[in-house]
């Protein structure tokens, strides 16, 4: 356990000798002082002096607040900062839950003492006083400016509050949480989960109004949450079991059948009995419970019938005799179900050995919501229970599970039956078994920070040592995370296996890690560069998740990004450590931080924290969102912290809820605790809230300041008013330079919608905004500075860092793209830039340059053709001289930039390189597989395919189709038969995608490739519109995959006929499922269509004045 921040001082609230005052104390933790008129304060009894005759302070209270009938609770607002809410007593919670409130109260009016007995406590982290806030049921109590709008959706079991513009300013600059107090029950497991945030900047007070009137209403369990400007109500209407059942214990028997596809099972559940019973409710989905037994109080039950529901995956069995609250009980279960090939839940997976006969094994993949489609189970995250799981096969398989096998047992059949140890208290999604023909290598942990345990990689025959760099990669980063967390990783051993058949690039099931078979082996004379660094970041990323995911775990799956953004920014700065010559976190301002703002910049995003309701909507949040840009605010809040203070704090977080289930506050009070900043109101509004601004930069004439000033951006342009209300902490970054011509940087933020900056004359006029890009938003500059700044790459070469310049392009093609600047601005900068020396800033300039590409791709030939005359202009240069010949041990990132700029430069049609992949290809063809390095196979493939066949297409099916290559080299085939340009060979590749050839878990691929022309697009879309029904039926809607491929089909087009014909498809069909992702699909559409109308005359005369047009 860390040790806490100091608390700070109370304030004299002028509750201390008032008249009348009396301090009634009962039970252990708090006292309430009753001033008699309906005033109040509750103080914990060791701030009080038990002799005391009257509460000495520090005092919550104010003369507007009192405790009100029918359970309200009212603040003054100008004194409530910040609420933390401490958990109520679990027998309190469990009476109230049944009992109701209103039982045994005519008028439900409420004493002090019922207030405390039927209330959660609120600590105020300014004065250090806790007030009993929180009474049952749920009520809201608003004490904002008289014009302040309530509205309430019984729907969504939420509220909205809108501020009137006139008192906006004021209310913004305190994110109007003075004006709020919501009184909230909103129970879940023991916990209540709202919260108040505090302002994020001093601020006077005038004298509190006169309070507005009281405007009550109800609703069923609401926990609001407000960021800025804008409140976004999470709804808790979510499809979650009953809880008058909690288990606590899984003791699992399965018998898989790999040739009928079929496994059947036992499993005896223990209970906890919350409340009296006579039925029982879990999830269940493609499962067949056959009977079903109740154990309680010496006495056993069967049900006589189980109520299946399919839309809410619940099965419910009902039994004679009710089971008391209280108590234990057993609930023992024989199931059988269906080993499925839809890479969800209990699923068998294919593969081909040496001879060319298929073999299977049998794997699980539980996240988000499958576990359920394996046995009878409570199947949600904050449901943790302990597993024994135990399971019969073939004596010949290698049976796996999370935990050590501590028994195998010979059975009739051949078989034997594997015993593993109990697992730790964990999620269900977590669990885990593998079956099969199975090899495996080995190696130990150091053991320096922990246990020394063994570390193994599991595949199919003959792949096993292709696993040897994650295996060494694996020990050394269980080592590393030891020492960096301060707590040991808690179980026995960790597995990894590649699995054939995989929908995901990894599942970091606790101890027992699989992995899509691409991103866990790797050979390093035949896989390239960004392949290594792929099975390194995933490797790093799954293994973070074992402490964050696993040992601490989110309540609910609107908190994914506890998980999944955490993983993301550990799997960097682990790289950082093991690989510094990777120079990762320069590639994070091009990689995940433009990820997470190109699709937050949609209309059609989501907050990182996003309401979820049902089972089929969880896999739609798996994405950038929860995956890039929840770690781009876990890099931006580190970085303000300190990284050691930040590290220091997650320390503290992981020890104390070890075991555990937390939600985003938990993280929130954790880093504060160790910083002692206030980390709620630089952070909550970036996860509260969807969407990112634009801080908007001038110059100030006559003076040596700037004036910047936010406001949301859209990448459709289009901002409404009331999607502009939103004020960001911004971290501004500001650099300029000092007498000397040094780059200094100011860390001051930016709070409210504008602020006025002094730069210095000494900086002659150089300054940067957002410097290395660690703030999560995009800078607009004036024409003139923007062309200063790309000047200043000569003249103060050592002004802007690599991240600095690669975010500037990224920045400059974002605005153009969105109408906040000019497209021949843009491609002014990347000519100026030319001479560039670094790999990231010219991985952005030629994305970019790829996006205005893509959309013109269905403009005039002649400015396509301009377009990509530009492109050999800027690359061929460069390409020539980096050269295309890779050496032993040479630079890793070097490699890249050498496979980046040979790329752009053949495929933009330069003949010396075209010239060169067409020799690399002969020779590859003919036998020489070392002909074409592997970092440039897939540009070489790309290159032959558009300048070539089907002699060529042909080919390089057949590499794809020859299970001896690797599998990256397999795939890479793949993904560039869609460069062909032959209508008959598109054709065949987009059918390929459907075909036996190709696995479901790779349908994908062949799709992709086809997008990179006119052409490709249109017989794209015409295939997915004449083959819905087989797309669907290979990946259905609860897969994560069918969003992607929904994606690639639509995306790609750019005009509002595009939208209507996409729309007029789908509207008689079902979109649950994948419905954001084609939202999204739209979203980027209208944003192409809306750039074309307003660029197309500027790029036209950028061409012309280039002598391309």
């Amino acid at each position: 356990m860390g040790a806490k921040a100091e608390e700070p001082e109370g304030e004299d609230c002028g509750c201390a000798g008032r008249e009348g005052v009396e301090n009634v104390r009962f039970g252990p933790e708090v006292c309430v002082v009753d001033d008699g008129a309906g005033g109040g304060h509750a103080e914990r009894l060791d701030r009080v002096d038990p002799s005391a005759e009257r509460c000495p302070g520090p005092l919550f209270i104010r003369p507007g607040l009192e405790f009100l009938p029918k359970s309200y609770v009212m603040a003054d607002p100008f004194h409530m900062v910040h609420g933390s809410i401490s958990t109520m007593t679990s027998e309190r919670i469990k009476r109230v839950s049944r009992d109701g409130p209103d039982r045994g109260s005519k008028n439900d009016a409420m004493s002090s003492k019922e207030i405390y007995t039927r209330c959660y406590f609120v600590r105020c982290h300014r004065s250090g006083c806790v007030t009993c806030l929180f009474p049952i049921p749920v009520r809201a109590a608003c004490l904002a400016d008289p014009r302040t709008e309530i509205s309430v959706s019984r729907a969504h079991l939420s509220f909205n509050v809108r501020i009137p513009p006139a008192v906006h300013p004021q209310l913004m600059r305190t994110r109007f949480f003075h004006n709020l107090v919501l009184v909230s029950n909103a129970l879940s497991r023991q916990q209540a989960f709202t919260s108040f945030t505090r302002p994020s900047i001093p601020f006077a007070f005038p004298k509190p109004p006169a309070l507005a009137p009281l405007k009550r209403f109800f609703a069923s369990t609401p926990a609001t949450m407000c960021s800025g400007s804008r409140l976004i109500a999470i709804p808790v209407d979510r499809e979650v079991l009953p809880d008058n059942i909690v288990p606590t214990h899984y003791d699992l028997h399965l018998i898989p059948d790999l040739e009928k596809f079929t496994f059947d099972g036992e499993v005896a559940v223990d209970l906890d009995v919350q409340e009296e019973t006579t039925s029982i409710t879990l999830n269940v989905l493609d499962v067949k419970i056959h009977k079903a037994t109740l154990s309680a109080d010496g006495s056993t039950q069967e049900s006589k019938e189980v109520e299946y529901d399919d839309d809410q995956q619940t099965a419910t069995m009902t039994f004679g005799s009710a089971v008391p609250a209280g108590g234990k009980a057993t609930l023992k279960m024989s199931f059988t179900g269906e080993l499925n090939n839809l890479m969800a839940g209990f699923y068998r997976s294919a593969y081909k050995d040496a001879e060319g006969k298929t073999n299977y094994i049998a794997s699980t993949q539980m996240e988000p919501t499958d576990c359920r489609r394996a046995f009878p189970v409570w199947d949600e995250p904050s449901l943790k229970a302990t597993f024994a799981v135990h399971i019969t096969a073939e004596e010949h398989f290698t049976v796996l599970s999370n935990m050590q096998e501590v028994a195998s047992k010979k059975v009739d059949g051949g078989k034997k039956t594997v015993s593993f140890a109990t697992t730790p208290k964990m999620s269900t999604y977590l669990l885990a078994w593998v079956v099969g023909d199975l090899r495996y290598i080995e190696t130990h942990t150091a053991g320096e920070h922990g246990p020394k345990i063994p570390v193994r990689v599991y595949t199919v025959p003959g792949l096993e040592e292709q696993g040897r760099f994650s295996l060494d990669l694996g020990a050394k980063t269980l080592d590393f995370f030891n020492k960096e967390f301060g707590t040991p990783y808690p179980l026995p051993k960790m597995d990894f296996v590649a699995i054939p058949d995989f929908s995901a690039g990894a599942m970091e099931n606790w101890g027992l890690v699989t992995f899509r078979t691409v991103d866990l082996l790797f050979e390093e004379e035949k896989s390239g560069a960004a392949t290594k660094q792929r099975v390194a970041e995933v490797v790093m990323h799954e293994l973070a998740h074992q402490w964050f995911g696993n040992l601490v775990t989110m309540d609910w799956w609107n908190g994914l990004w506890l998980n999944e953004g955490f993983a993301t920014w550990m799997s960097w700065y682990s790289a950082h450590h093991f690989f510094p010559e990777w120079k990762v976190w320069e590639t994070y301002v091009t990689d995940n931080l433009q990820s997470a703002l190109r699709l937050d910049g949609l209309r059609s995003s989501h907050p990182i924290e996003v309401p979820v309701k049902r089972a089929d909507e969880i896999n739609q949040i798996f994405d950038a969102i929860s995956y890039s840009k929840g770690s781009c605010v876990i890099r931006m809040v580190a970085q303000y912290m300190g990284e050691d203070v930040f590290m220091q704090g997650i320390r503290n977080y992981l020890a104390k809820h070890a075991y555990g289930n937390t939600r985003t506050e938990d993280l929130w009070e954790a880093l504060a605790a160790a910083s002692g900043k206030d980390i709620v109101a630089v952070a909550d509004v970036w996860t509260k809230v969807q969407g990112y601004p634009v801080v908007n930069v001038t110059e100030q004439d006559g003076k040596a300041a700037i004036k910047v000033e936010q406001h949301r951006f859209l990448t459709t342009g289009d901002v409404k008013p009331e999607e502009d209300e939103t004020l960001y902490w911004i971290p501004l970054g500001l650099k300029t330079l000092d007498k000397e011509g040094k780059p200094q940087v100011s860390d001051k933020p930016l709070l409210g919608r504008e602020q006025t900056l002094e730069i210095g004359e000494e900086t002659k006029g150089f300054f940067k905004v957002n410097t290395d890009h660690a703030g999560i938003y995009r800078t607009a500059y004036t024409p003139a500075h923007l062309a200063k700044l790309a000047k200043s790459v000569h003249e103060h070469p050592s002004a802007l860092s690599v991240e600095d310049r690669a975010g500037l392009v990224a920045d400059a093609g974002a605005l153009a793209a969105s109408g906040y600047g000019k497209t021949s601005g843009l491609l002014t900068l990347l000519e100026q830039w030319s001479s560039e020396e670094k790999f990231v800033v010219w991985d952005e300039m030629l994305g970019r340059l790829g996006s205005v590409r893509g959309a013109w791709m269905f403009e005039d030939e002649k400015t396509k053709a301009g377009l990509k005359a530009f492109t050999k202009q800027l690359s061929e240069p460069k390409a020539k001289e980096l050269g295309w010949i890779f050496t032993a041990g040479e630079d890793h990132v070097q490699q890249q930039f050498k496979t980046l700029v040979f790329n752009s430069a053949g495929l933009a049609g330069s003949k010396e390189v075209v010239e060169a992949a067409k020799e690399m290809f002969k020779k590859y063809a003919e036998g020489d597989k070392k002909a074409i390095h592997p970092n440039l196979r897939g540009g070489v493939f790309a290159i032959v395919l558009e300048e070539g066949g089907e002699k060529e297409w042909e080919h390089i099916r057949s590499v794809y189709l020859d299970q001896s290559n690797a599998v990256d080299e397999r795939n890479t085939a793949l993904r560039a038969l869609g460069r062909t340009k032959v209508p008959e060979l598109i054709q065949k590749t987009v059918h390929m995608s459907l075909s036996p050839e190709v696995k479901e878990q790779d349908i994908y691929l062949p799709l992709t490739g086809v997008r990179n022309s006119a052409e490709g697009v249109r017989a794209l879309w015409a295939f997915a519109k004449e083959n819905w029904e087989a797309i669907t039926a290979r990946i259905p809607a609860g897969l994560s995959l069918l969003s992607g491929v929904v994606q690639i089909v639509t995306s790609s087009f750019t005009r509002q006929e595009d939208i209507d014909d996409i729309n007029r498809f789908f509207k008689e069909k079902s979109t649950k499922g994948f419905e954001m992702a084609l939202a999204q699909s739209l979203d980027t559409i209208k944003a192409k269509d809306s750039w074309l109308s307003r660029d197309t005359k500027d790029i036209e005369d950028f061409l012309k004045g280039k002598k391309l047009l």
